[in-house]
């Protein structure tokens, strides 16, 4: 496998991508502002400073996955001194094609955590298996694609992730323990 590295270089880091986004970058601010690490987070995280590690994030800002995700591992990158680079899924498919789900979808965000070798020594993404499991619910309400109701539903269906996204604690909390048990 080759080196991670050159996509690390490519990437941007947490304040060029903010302040790209044009989609979510209020409601992915909100999360980050209100999130917050507890004593006994400090504590595991504190092993994953040792690893030295980086992360690379294949995001895009009109993801609702990324605007929940992307501010908790923002938050655990500063604790544990994870240097993370983003870089935007469509402008970055040869990598993305690297870290399909299931084999098939390009979902975002993916992260990778690299080792100071460029070494691929965690990935984690698109989601929370909790919160697959959320998803996976609200999405078998749904009507049909071909339905003529789908198109009014499914805008229900995003304004409820976002919603619950930006304001459930409990969710970001199961979040934070599937990310941290990914690169402990």
């Amino acid at each position: 496998m080759s080196s991670l590295n050159s996509w690390f270089e490519k990437g941007m880091t947490k304040d060029s991508y903010i302040s790209s986004m044009q989609t979510h970058k209020e409601n992915l601010q909100s999360v980050y502002e209100k999130f917050q690490l507890t004593e006994q987070d400090k504590l595991e995280l504190a092993s994953v400073k040792e690893k030295n590690l980086r992360a690379i994030v294949l995001t895009a800002d009109w993801c609702g996955d990324a605007m929940v995700n992307l501010p908790i591992l923002m938050k655990m990158g500063e604790e544990a001194n994870i240097d993370i680079r983003y870089l935007i899924r469509d402008e970055n498919l040869e990598l993305m094609d690297q870290y399909l789900t299931n084999g098939k979808a390009r979902s975002i965000p993916i992260f990778i955590f690299i080792n100071q070798a460029g070494e691929e020594v965690a990935k984690w993404g698109p989601r929370a298996p909790v919160v697959q499991s959320f998803v996976d619910e609200l999405r078998n309400t749904m009507p049909a694609k071909e339905d003529p109701s789908y198109e009014a539903a499914f805008k229900l269906f995003a304004e409820t992730l976002a919603s619950r996204f930006t304001t459930d604690e409990t969710l970001w909390a199961q979040i934070k323990e599937d990310l941290i048990n990914a690169i402990n």
